[in-house]
């Protein structure tokens, strides 16, 4: 597995991948997908070859706070160790940012999943967070 930076958008992949795991708000407006991947401050994704297994978006201003957008890893090659990583290289690469941040599903996989990668749910360490929906 390789990880480098997602540079040249590709509409047909990134449509599929965030299909592939029932993102459809996303993929029903296709345009807006793809502003949003060049808004991005940094995309990463993980390669086998020329075939891609994972991406992780962020957002922020990469000095004092950094937000993981999207984190998706197809299902044939989820629990092998691409989402995490996905998520060690942001980290590595923003060590020296004090908030880094994401928003995700409410389900034991996932909790266990940023847990295991040392992240907190905002109400244990005395914040809490808020969206507009």
């Amino acid at each position: 597995m390789e990880i480098r930076e997602y540079k040249t958008y590709n509409e047909s992949e990134i449509l599929r991948l965030y299909t592939s795991v029932g993102w459809t708000a996303y993929t029903d407006q296709p345009e807006v997908l793809r502003k949003g991947f060049e808004g991005s401050m940094l995309t990463l994704a993980a390669y086998e070859g020329d075939q891609l297994l994972g991406i992780i978006r962020t957002v922020g201003d990469g000095h004092t706070i950094v937000f993981v957008q999207d984190i998706l890893v197809f299902p044939e090659h989820q629990r092998k160790g691409f989402g995490s990583a996905l998520l060690q290289a942001v980290l590595n690469r923003y060590r020296h940012v004090r908030q880094i941040e994401l928003a995700t599903d409410h389900t034991p996989k996932t909790i266990a999943f940023y847990k295991s990668m040392g992240f907190y749910e905002l109400s244990e360490i005395g914040c809490c967070g808020f969206m507009r929906g």
